[in-house]
Order: structure tokens, then sequence, then C-alpha cells
């Protein structure tokens, strides 16, 4: 990659990474804040957690959809400033209420779809995959950094200061955008960076792409639901401080994330990707059912929360693997689009699900619930197909080839490794999937004076 597309990297990253951030360090401290507001129950401390999944899900798509319109540095901007706005409400909230219009608000502010368009439209298409890749990093990046800092900032400023955080955040988003990043001199929409409203039809028709959006939608219901009921049990039951709960999950978080990386090297270079990902859903079962049983017991309790993030933090690296692996090639930015949208509104159904849950049936409730709902995801899981293991590849082409655009699909389908074709005349690309093994490198650069 060259300067300018490292500095956009590193600048968008960055943009994702400081509110994700703000987002997660919520999670591991607004449980034992909320108890102490007035008119908290169980379901509304569940609801003002969950609800900016919600917004987050509905304002995903036409945020993508209207910075192909305008722009999507206006977009960015915009959605930053409403995640602020939210980040003040919440902060300056002295009811569980308030908190939730303060959360509500920032969930608008869903400027991921948009981000990722602008990367594509300052990168080169041979970059962008690995682009894509290391923005895309960022967020369990910020998860982990968010789990360990969330306790610590609390102890210092408090809940409220966790938000004025995040605000903060928010606004050096803003100055990254309007400072760091160029102004692309066109922006137009990208097949596998964006949303395209006229294949929504066809990537919801697709049942493989369907469970697959089940499974992202499970897994952050449960995820978000145990974060409702693990601080007060940690705080209660077994007697630690919140201001010393890092303890418990920087071991847990750094150590599940080592011991998932050689499972997902295992499961894309040994093409053993959805066995891997069955075994990690009965991992994540054993852990519920292991938090029902022993929450009450500390080694218990972390054994089972260490094993829960092993198979949490594979399934989070390799189910956007498949949902590539499953989708057409044309279709990938939309397929990715929902997914990150049931994504957020599992999270949505975590904290309310959740906050029910926990006030009929305690903690006991929510992981019994948890193992329950996981086993479908692994009913529904045994169904999916066997994966392709075939690569995603943007080929910039000669606009002299398009006089004749069928015969053009044509000779690049016939080139060999190559696997599927989509030829897009006014990005004057190829959106490819090949075989990395048995492509002809020389034969693709015959279409192309850029680098395949």
């Amino acid at each position: 990659m060259n300067s300018l597309e490292w500095r956009v990297t590193a600048s968008l990253a960055a943009i994702y990474a400081v509110r994700m951030l703000g987002l997660f360090m919520i999670l591991p401290v607004f449980a034992l804040y909320a108890e102490t507001l007035p008119d908290s129950t169980p379901f509304l401390i569940g609801l003002a957690i969950g609800i900016y999944g919600l917004t987050q899900a509905i304002f995903q798509i036409p945020l993508g959809v209207l910075s192909d319109r305008i722009g999507r540095k206006p977009v960015i901007i915009g959605g930053l400033l409403v995640f602020a706005l939210g980040s003040i409400i919440a902060a300056m909230a002295h009811s569980v209420w308030l908190i939730i219009v303060g959360r509500m608000i920032q969930g608008m502010g869903a400027v991921a779809g948009p981000t990722m368009a602008l990367a594509a439209d300052l990168t080169r298409e041979e970059n962008r995959t690995r682009i894509m890749a290391v923005i895309g990093m960022t967020i369990g990046i910020s998860f982990m950094a968010g789990m360990i800092l969330g306790p610590l900032v609390s102890e210092i400023a408090g809940v409220p200061g966790i938000f004025w955080l995040t605000m903060l955040l928010a606004l050096s988003g803003i100055a990254l955008v309007t400072l760091a990043v160029p102004t692309p001199v066109h922006s137009i929409q990208h097949r596998d960076a964006g949303i395209i409203k006229g294949y929504l039809g066809k990537v919801m028709g697709n049942l493989p792409l369907l469970r697959m959006n089940a499974g992202v939608f499970i897994l952050h219901l449960v995820m978000t639901a145990n974060f409702l009921v693990l601080p007060p049990i940690f705080e209660h039951d077994l007697a630690l401080p919140r201001a010393e709960h890092w303890k418990i999950y920087l071991p847990v978080f750094a150590g599940s994330f080592l011991a998932a990386i050689p499972l997902i090297i295992i499961a894309e270079k040994k093409h053993k990707i959805r066995t891997l990902l069955l075994g990690s859903t009965v991992a994540l079962i054993l852990a519920e059912a292991g938090m029902a049983l022993g929450h009450t017991h500390i080694a218990w309790l972390i054994a089972a929360f260490f094993l829960f993030f092993v198979g949490f933090n594979f399934l989070e690296a390799v189910q956007p693997s498949l949902v590539a692996k499953y989708s057409d090639v044309s279709t990938k930015g939309t397929a990715m689009g929902v997914f990150s949208s049931s994504q957020f509104l599992g999270i949505f159904a975590g904290g309310s699900l959740g906050g029910l849950i926990n006030h009929e049936w305690g903690a006991t409730g929510v992981f019994t619930f948890s193992a329950v709902i996981v086993a479908v995801w692994l009913l529904l899981a045994l169904q999916l197909p066997q994966p392709t293991f075939y690569t995603s590849r943007v080929l910039k082409l000669d606009p002299l080839l398009f006089s004749d655009k069928e015969r053009l699909h044509s000779e690049l389908l016939a080139v060999p490794g190559v696997k599927e074709v989509a030829v897009v005349v006014e990005e004057c690309v190829a959106y490819l999937k090949i075989d990395r093994e048995n492509i002809d490198e020389d034969a693709l650069r015959a279409f192309s004076g850029a680098s395949a």
C-alpha cells in the first residue's frame, strides 16, 4: 500500500475504534451503576444496554445509502455528532429512562457503512480486502480494550465519566475525518464494501446467509445478556470490588484471544471452518451451562467465562469470512451489511430479553436461556453447506474492454483459477472469486494495467 492508503486506513480504523471503544466500556460497569438509579429495574437496565443496537440496526442501511448520494464525509460527521449528543444526554442523566434515550440516540449515529465505503473510495482495488480487514480488526481490539478500561475509568470518573469520554472520542473522530482523511473525488457504490438496495432480496433469499445472520444475532444476544449478570455476580456474590474486575477481564480476554488464533488459522488453512464453527458453538453451550450451574464459585465461573470467549472470539473472526464465502461475488457488501444489522439486533435482544429473564429468574435463568438459544443456533448451523475456499478479488479493468461486456465476462471466467465474475461498467472493475492455488496471474494482468 502507498502512504495515502496507509494514512486512510489508520485514520478510518481510529474512527471505528474510538466509537466502538466508547460503547464497549459501558458493558462491564453499567449493570452495577444502574442499580443506583431511580426507577431502575432489571428490564430497564437491559434495555439501556441494548437499545443502541436497535437504532444502530435501523439506521445503518439508510445512512449507507444516503452516503452514496450526498457523500461519505457529511454522513460520517453527522453520525458522529449524533453519537456525541447521545453521549452527552447519557452523561447528564439522573434516571435510567434518560440514559435509555441517550443510548438510543447514540445508536442513530450508525456510520460503519459509510466509513467502509469511504475506505473503498480512497484506496486501490487490489488493496481493498486488506484494508477492510485492518479496519475490521479494530472492533475486536476495541472490545478487549473497552472491557478492561471500563472498570478503571468508572472507578476514577464514574459511569457518567465514561459517557463524557465517549463524547470526546466522537469529537476526535470528527477531527480525524476533517483533517486527516482526504475527500474522494467521486463516491460510488462498491459491491464489496456497501449495500446495494437491488441486491437485498437476493441476499435475504440465500438460506446459508440467513443461517449466518441468525448465528451472529444469537452470538451477540448471549454476549450482551451475560454482561447484565456477570458484573453483579463478581461484586455481590464473589465480593470482588468493581475496580478490580479488570483482573478477571484482562487474563480471560487475552488468554481466550490467544487460544482462538490457532483455531482461526486451522479453520482457514486446513479448510476446517465449518467443523470448528460447530465445535465452537458446542463450547458456548457448555460455557453457558457451566455458568448456570457454578456461577457462585469463582474458579468454575472463570473457567466457563474463559471457554465462552474462546468460542466467541473464534466465531467473531470466522463468521464474516463465511458470509463472504456463501454470498455471490456481486452481493458481498450487501450480505455483510445485513449481517452487521443482525449483529446489532442481537445486542438489542440480549439487553431487553436478558433483562426480562434476569427479573424473573435471576442469573441462572439468563445463563440457562443463553445455553438453550445457542443450542437452537447449533441446529441451524448443522444445515450449513461446506463452503468453498475461494478468495475475493477486485480487478481494475482497461475501459477499452467494455465494448463487449458479455465477451469480457466470458473471457475472465475462462481464466484458470477464476470461479465467479461480476463485471461493473460504472466502476471499471470486475469482482472475482478465485482459487489462489490455481490462478493464472499473468492472464489476469492482461485485462488490467493495475497489479492483479
